[in-house]
């Protein structure tokens, strides 16, 4: 079936034009809808470079649709069958499992680079479902499954192919089938990586020996990962490996919160000068708000953007005291950001299976309550595609003017956690939500420091992030103040019981040898 572009923009037009070249020396004509012979030791990596608005989106939706009507096979990171000669297949990866389901949200089947670069080692009976689900083997006879329980198991994957739902509607858990997981051996065909500025060199050049062909999707305005210099990955590819986004489309000439993170462009712009646009946008558009008090009642499921970590304790300890946490332990419904994985070296099959189930640095989770062992923690992780779990955590609140945070749970190894009431922008990157705080007082400290980071002042750098995480909503906080909660913290937002149990210790490694 041949693919047909939707209206694109020039610059969108030679974009998919080049892509499309690239993608037939892997084997895929898109513009014929077809497979063909790939091409020997043709590998290469683009860059489809743009700021928010530009259609990198659509662009990157527009050539998933086109693959797949090609007959690409789309690799999710759940489950994978046997590898066939005549197969090309396309990963679409972000950093974080909150960027990732931001694509799904638009129809897209993104998953995290770390369920590409680990794959999941499933038990060989229910592998065998897996594979008749995937339509590669009959029907086969499971001990312990019922044919009804068989029958949930495909009407569930014909609506949503997810082997992992799919097994989860038979009644089984993720350590049932899943005994645990190993670094990638086979190499794809095609990656997409949405998010790419936030990619650091050691992804990148993991990201490059599984996929001959990859092509990068980023925003030069955003933040480089910490440690690189200011420079974000794609900054080192050639020219003619850069394709670059200019035009503002339509759909998004309207919107107050892009007119804002546009604006930041004009170099004569002063941090004063932009206070004013944003309260003349406010007057003007609900969709910006000028607001003299942090909302508590949205820190619960939205974090309040800054920039100073004093600032993000400050506003992490009047939202606790504002809902009426005890000092001594947390409350259900309390949001969470993972610090990463403290465990040693040798325990790296443990490491490998929380950060495949979601738990890297940076993930956003929301508390649930204690969990049946001593040092666990039931968690909700935002955007994960399995996301309710217990877990060993080390969960870490920070106090104003003390050094040591005070540690409600505690497991020996583990999860580590911060509250995640607020979060420094940095951290923020590849998230979005659809209304979000951003704390003034804390750019306009920026501003005042005169700091720049690859050659533009360090505010308009945060400021632009910050802007672009609301999807509809931009509150704009011009004063260290915060509103009483009005709504109690709560969880019913969320499924109530835990789907996974993630060991640690000398239980994990009988579960994972």
């Amino acid at each position: 079936m041949q693919a047909q572009a939707p209206q694109f923009s020039d610059d969108q037009a030679e974009a998919w034009d080049r892509i499309s070249s690239g993608l037939r020396s892997q084997g895929v004509d898109i513009d014929n809808g077809i497979l063909v012979p790939p091409a020997e030791g043709r590998a290469s990596v683009m860059a489809v470079i743009g700021k928010a608005g530009s259609g990198k989106t659509l662009l990157l939706a527009e050539l998933y649709k086109a693959l797949k009507g090609a007959g690409v096979e789309i690799v999710s990171g759940d489950w994978e069958g046997k590898r066939r000669k005549e197969r090309r297949s396309l990963a679409i990866l972000a950093p974080t499992n909150k960027a990732a389901s931001v694509l799904r949200q638009r129809g897209v089947p993104a998953t995290t680079i770390h369920r590409i670069l680990y794959t999941p080692v499933y038990d060989p009976q229910y592998e065998r479902i897996a594979e008749w689900l995937a339509g590669q083997a009959e029907r086969p006879k499971v001990e312990g499954l019922t044919e009804e329980a068989m029958d949930r198991a495909y009407a569930f994957y014909q609506q949503v192919a997810s082997i992992p739902g799919a097994l989860a509607a038979a009644g089984l858990k993720g350590s049932d089938f899943i005994q645990g997981w190993k670094r990638r051996e086979d190499p794809l065909d095609i990656g997409f990586v949405d998010e790419a500025s936030m990619l650091d060199e050691r992804q990148f050049s993991d990201l490059q020996e599984i996929f001959p062909r990859l092509v990068l999707f980023g925003d030069p305005a955003q933040l480089a990962p910490v440690g690189q210099s200011g420079k974000m990955v794609f900054e080192s590819l050639e020219p003619q490996q850069r394709l670059d986004l200019h035009r503002i489309h339509r759909q998004t000439q309207d919107n107050p919160i892009l007119d804002l993170a546009h604006a930041l462009a004009d170099d004569r712009l002063e941090f004063d000068a932009f206070e004013r646009l944003v309260r003349e946008k406010a007057a003007q558009d609900d969709r910006v708000v000028w607001s003299e008090r942090v909302d508590a009642d949205l820190m619960a499921r939205s974090p309040v953007l800054v920039w100073r970590n004093a600032t993000r304790v400050k506003l992490i300890t009047a939202f606790r005291l504002g809902h009426g946490a005890p000092v001594d332990d947390l409350m259900p419904g309390e949001p969470l950001i993972c610090d990463g994985i403290e465990l040693p070296l040798k325990h790296r099959k443990k490491r490998v299976d929380l950060e495949a189930r979601g738990l890297i640095k940076g993930a956003q989770v929301i508390y649930l309550g204690p969990g049946n062992r001593s040092g666990f923690a039931k968690l909700h992780v935002i955007g994960a595609e399995d996301p309710q779990l217990s877990v060993a955590s080390i969960i870490k609140i920070e106090r104003p003017d003390e050094e040591e945070p005070f540690i409600p749970h505690a497991h020996t190894m583990g999860a580590a956690f911060l509250h995640g009431a607020a979060v420094t922008i940095h951290k923020a990157q590849g998230s979005q939500w659809p209304e979000v705080q951003v704390f003034a007082p804390d750019l306009s400290a920026a501003a005042w420091a005169n700091r720049t980071e690859a050659g533009v002042p360090l505010w308009k750098r945060l400021a632009y992030v910050a802007i672009t995480r609301a999807e509809t909503r931009l509150h704009w906080v011009v004063r260290n103040r915060l509103a009483r909660p009005k709504q109690p913290l709560g969880i019913s937002d969320l499924r109530a019981a835990p789907k996974l149990e993630l060991k640690s210790g000398d239980e994990m490694d009988e579960r994972l040898t």
